[in-house]
């Protein structure tokens, strides 16, 4: 008897319990909804009516004293309309008509002929609707009722029983409207041409497996935001014609251990059934990361989930004719194992567009768009340095924006210039109003920075200055080089670092005073000089030595390592990035004040028109003297070019 007392009741699975408990609360809403509509349809056919009802007999003689002056019948049911506006009801023989029913209580054809008399008939549609309605509604209630509690009850067993399948969205090769093939994808004509032999093997298979050649079954597309890594994946599977599944790292990763694995698993079932075919997972750090180094927490479900990545592509049972891509922004980040061969063994690196490529892609994104006469996209590529193909699909659209702001069916220069700036610098504050001083010193602030620059012989030409308040700034001098350049000398760095300070020695040696217009351009200056000493080996005290004090994994141990830098090394740290700064600032300052009356005339001409184009700034330049840059200085005798950015330093 103990046994049975301690014997405990079997539980249901967590799905068939909230199964359980959502299916009774359904049945006791619909009892309480289907009592509601029961008294309401009582109380709504319910009649009040206080007519009062007589003999038939009554309404004969009634009609014979000359009272009666309408019958309405409808069946068995007789409304009698008085002379004096009174009403009664009655009820005549069903075995006979109403006439010949008066005639046998005595009632003379002449009487009779006074009275009119209307029929109703009681047999058609709507009275079989009044008769059948209220029988037929309720039940029609009650049907809806049970076939949505089923409706709920199935999709709470669907997902109880489905909470482990991918959900992985499929685009179909047949679906011409979701198609995007190379020619979609302008510029990176490196990583088209990396991925070529994986839409080669996914459409003619046969040619490499007869020759013993393996194609590399996980492509990892690596690349700055913007850079197009989602869309060069999709042209894959366009140009194969193969079905593409697509989904995020994110929606692998659950509360529950062991959801991502099972999702991983049918994902690749997925794919094997539909093969050849190609998996992509985009931003595949949130689940990829390395596991054991402490980046990301220690979360079992997120390591569960790249256990089973890991095993599916170059596990027990590998898949053939199932390419799987995958993209990252961080490749420093992830797993060794996803990047041995035989996972992720091909890698393929998406850089920002060059100029050209700038071109390419603005004029597919412009491609739907009508443009103007004088739209030129080589001069929108040339100031456009350092954008994405993300950043250049925002330009047009905002251009396309600012045209459609102010009704106009075509697309200008200007309305692709002036959205360069807004996706650059921010809209203009035309709220923003600035003060006659406030004006004035901005002016001086910006013409500083321009004169500095056009004065410096490795600065990069100036562009447009501006007092017009634009996102955060009050003003904005826009300075671009002649061509792209992936690698940057010391002298062009002395001279950025001059050319930022020139506003605020514009503005001490002006006013005898500064600032807080000034901040960022120290914040700006300050970074770039300790990155000179630190990263970039440029210091003539430190010499060649990484001092940038970062952490790094390394992606073959795994080992989290920081360069520690000792109170003696950050002390000369510190002075030399004050020396880069000082010499700077005194560079500026000489060039200022030597070339002061141009500064004053050509602020004084900034107050004026606000806005100085480079053809309008060029020209003052040249009636102050100053020689305008036609072509940038690229390299000297000494010093070489330097590769910021990279993992070494490089002398070209």
């Amino acid at each position: 008897m103990a046994k049975n007392k301690d014997k405990k009741e079997p539980k249901l699975p967590f799905g068939q319990n909230k199964i359980v408990r959502q299916f009774g609360s359904q049945i006791l809403l619909a009892v309480l909804i289907l009592m509601i509509f029961v008294g309401l349809y009582s109380l709504a056919t319910e009649k009040k009516d206080n007519t009062p009802i007589v003999p038939l007999s009554q309404v004969a003689s009634e009609v014979i004293s000359g009272q009666v002056a309408k019958i309405s019948v409808q069946g068995e049911d007789l409304t009698v309309t008085l002379k004096d506006k009174k009403i009664q009801n009655a009820k005549k023989e069903v075995e006979n008509s109403l006439s010949q029913s008066l005639v046998n209580y005595g009632v003379t054809p002449e009487k009779l002929s006074a009275v009119s008399i209307e029929i109703s008939n009681s047999y058609g549609a709507s009275f079989w609707l009044l008769n059948i309605l209220p029988i037929l509604l309720p039940i029609i209630f009650v049907l809806f009722l049970f076939w949505y509690i089923s409706r709920q009850v199935k999709g709470a067993s669907v997902q109880a029983f489905t909470f482990g399948q991918s959900r992985a969205r499929l685009i179909d090769p047949n679906d011409t409207k979701q198609r995007v093939t190379f020619k979609d994808v302008a510029g990176v004509k490196e990583a088209k041409e990396e991925l070529t032999e994986i839409v080669d093997f996914l459409k003619n298979p046969k040619k490499f497996l007869d020759i013993g050649a393996r194609i590399p079954k996980g492509v990892l597309l690596m690349g700055a935001p913007g850079t197009g890594k989602t869309l060069l994946a999709r042209a894959v599977a366009g140009e194969a014609q193969v079905p593409f599944m697509y989904l995020s790292g994110s929606e692998f990763v659950e509360m529950f251990v062991g959801v991502g694995a099972s999702r991983v698993r049918d994902l690749f079932n997925m794919a094997k059934k539909s093969a050849p075919s190609i998996i992509f997972i985009d931003e595949i750090d949130a689940i990829g990361r390395h596991r054991g180094s402490g980046m990301g927490g220690g979360n079992d479900e997120r390591e569960q989930t790249l256990n089973q990545i890991l095993v599916e592509m170059d596990g027990f049972e590998p898949s053939e004719k199932v390419i799987i891509m995958a993209a990252t922004n961080r490749p420093d980040v992830l797993d060794p194992a996803l990047l041995r061969p035989g996972r992720f063994d091909r890698r393929v690196m998406l850089d920002q567009p060059d100029k050209k490529d700038r071109e390419e892609i603005l004029n597919i994104h412009s491609g739907k768009k009508p443009l103007g006469p004088d739209v030129n996209m080589t001069v929108i590529a040339e100031r456009t340095p350092g954008f994405s193909g993300a950043d250049l699909a925002n330009l047009m659209n905002e251009a396309a924006i600012l045209a459609a702001r102010e009704n106009r069916t075509e697309l200008t220069q200007y309305d692709l210039l002036r959205s360069v700036e807004k996706v650059m610098l921010g809209p203009e504050r035309k709220s923003h109003i600035l003060s006659t001083r406030e004006k004035k010193i901005t002016a001086y602030h910006e013409m500083g920075h321009a004169l500095v620059s056009s004065l410096l012989e490795f600065a990069d030409p100036v562009h447009k200055v501006s007092i017009i308040a634009r996102g955060n700034a009050a003003g904005y001098t826009l300075k671009l080089p002649f061509e792209d350049r992936r690698l940057q000398s010391r002298r062009e760095f002395l001279a950025d670092l001059a050319m930022s300070l020139g506003g605020y020695v514009a503005e001490k040696m002006i006013f005898n005073d500064v600032t807080t217009g000034a901040s960022n351009d120290i914040q700006v200056s300050t970074a770039l000089a300790r990155d000179m000493v630190t990263k970039y080996g440029m210091s003539e005290e430190i010499g060649p030595v990484a001092l940038d004090g970062t952490s790094r994994v390394n992606i073959m141990t795994g080992v989290m390592s920081e360069h520690g830098i000792s109170e003696k090394t950050s002390s000369i740290v510190d002075e030399e990035v004050a020396k880069l700064l000082t010499g700077a600032l005194n560079q500026a300052e000489e060039l200022l004040k030597a070339h002061k009356p141009a500064l004053d005339k050509m602020t004084e001409e900034l107050v004026k028109v606000e806005t100085l184009e480079r053809e309008d700034f060029e020209k003052l330049l040249i009636l102050n003297g100053i020689k305008p840059k036609v072509k940038p200085e690229l390299v000297g005798k000494e010093g070489g070019i330097f590769a910021p950015g990279l993992d070494g330093v490089e002398v070209v």
